[in-house]
């Protein structure tokens, strides 16, 4: 079989960049080594977290803030099962979304493991065993990531988990101890706290959510410290003793200094992801990679070799979904021979804690480093109207703008429905706004993202409400 394109994983990146190849016209196949599209956002990442978050989210609401507001329902129980299948439920919906957009788009879907046998040449093993070899003009390796694994602490998916392991708990852990305070595991570790579990974030560098903004950082950490995560910082687990009926980890100050034992029933290992390129014969094909393993690709997308291309947590960059997504488009737009392009200085980033942390753009520390001068407005939801009605008054919105000509340069934001107030702040600056622009911009009365335009305001400290 021959194909203008190949697209090996269907992931985020994967299928929007086959979608998107089949609307410019070409005969497009896509290679999937699970039985469900989707990757491992959909299947077991981005969609079952957000839905176990959003149920134990109101879970805890119901047992906490129902009654202020005069809704009386007693001690919610949990029905873990139930709640299970509420967020396989989610998983079930995306993924078979997936499959009927590739089926609509007239794409080929073929399941079993991708390898680039040559260019222009993809040989696809399924789980019997049989192999077939496509032919194709062009491969695109969408591949994404895979758990990054601490060395002589073994990953079983039952007492010792990754992120998938700890979306599927049969009951709730008494002790709950969190290896990385990156956002997969304060997010795990705000449904496991809420549903009842004692948790502890133990972290290597001597804050949570490395390489965000530094206020974002701390105002954070003292919200989480609020709810009942406990933190240790500047420290890492060395070992884990499996053998007793609780489990036994071995925690060292990450400078060097005494061991101290923390115990648990559940350790979630949550030090970030590695490219996920094993398998693809990328060095049998001569595809170039760096150090860790990502696909080197240039500005077009394209590895050492003609006619292959790489995308998503496969090449450089952050790990996010809708970077996936933006170059899924970008690169099936270069080779149909269009101007595809992907602006990385615009990629919101989100943790859907609550509250939930959202940025755009460059950090204080960031523009700091940078030697670029600048100015900051920033408006607490303690101040906004519909957060004051809603007894959801936590956080703020940072604006940063250039002192000289006033663009914006950076936005960050704390608070309920972040994830969402981030989109303006992404347009804005994807049209090169000022803060004078979001400032003169009308907003309705009452909502939270009015905190954005006071932000704005406050960059010239003029500010209304504060």
């Amino acid at each position: 079989m021959s194909y203008d394109l190949i697209v090996i994983g269907t992931g985020p990146g994967g299928y929007v960049c086959a979608i998107r190849a089949a609307q410019l016209g070409m005969k497009v196949a896509v290679v999937e080594k699970r039985a469900t599209h989707g990757g491992t956002c959909l299947n077991v990442g981005c969609i079952p977290s957000k839905a176990l978050l959003h149920a134990s989210e109101l879970f805890e609401e119901a047992g906490h803030a129902f009654a202020k507001m005069g809704i009386g329902v007693g001690k919610p129980k949990l029905d873990l099962k139930a709640m299970l299948a509420f967020k396989d439920e989610a998983v079930d919906g995306n993924v078979k979304g997936v499959d009927f957009l590739l089926k609509k788009n007239k794409i080929d879907a073929f399941h079993g493991t991708g390898r680039i046998a040559a260019a222009g040449k993809v040989e696809v093993k399924s789980a019997d065993g049989k192999t077939q070899v496509l032919e194709t003009k062009s491969i695109v390796i969408a591949t994404g990531s895979d758990v990054a694994r601490l060395k002589g602490i073994e990953i079983d998916e039952k007492r010792i988990v990754s992120s998938t392991g700890a979306l599927a708990l049969d009951k709730v852990p008494e002790k709950l101890l969190v290896i990385g305070a990156g956002v997969i595991g304060l997010e795990l570790g705000s449904v496991w706290r809420r549903l009842g579990a004692q948790v502890t974030v133990v972290e290597f560098m001597d804050g949570i959510l490395p390489g965000m903004d530094s206020e974002v950082r701390k105002q954070a950490q003292r919200l989480f410290e609020k709810q009942g995560m406990n933190f240790k910082l500047g420290a890492k687990v060395t070992a884990v003793d499996t053998t007793g009926k609780k489990l036994k980890a071995k925690v060292e100050p990450a400078k060097g200094g005494a061991a101290e034992t923390v115990e648990a029933d559940v350790v979630l290992v949550a030090i970030g992801r590695v490219p996920y390129t094993e398998e693809l014969g990328l060095q049998k094909a001569g595809v170039a990679q760096d150090e860790r393993g990502c696909v080197k690709t240039d500005a077009h997308f394209a590895t050492s070799v003609a006619g292959i291309y790489a995308i998503g947590d496969a090449i450089a960059g952050p790990m996010l979904a809708h970077k996936a997504e933006d170059e899924g488009v970008a690169v099936a737009e270069i080779i149909a021979g269009k101007a595809g392009h992907v602006n990385y200085d615009v990629i919101p980033n989100v943790v859907y804690t609550y509250p939930e942390i959202a940025s755009v753009g460059k950090s204080e520390d960031e523009l700091k480093a940078a030697g670029i001068t600048y100015n900051a407005g920033k408006f607490p939801f303690t101040a906004n109207g519909r957060a004051k009605a809603n007894q959801k008054t936590e956080g703020f919105v940072k604006i940063l703008a250039d002192t000289k000509t006033d663009r914006v340069l950076g936005v960050h934001i704390v608070g309920a429905d972040a994830g969402n107030m981030i989109a303006e702040a992404a347009v804005a600056m994807e049209f090169g706004a000022s803060s004078e622009d979001i400032a003169r911009t009308c907003h309705a009365h009452p909502t939270l993202p009015e905190a954005v335009k006071e932000a704005a305001l406050a960059v010239d400290k003029r500010a209304i409400h504060m």
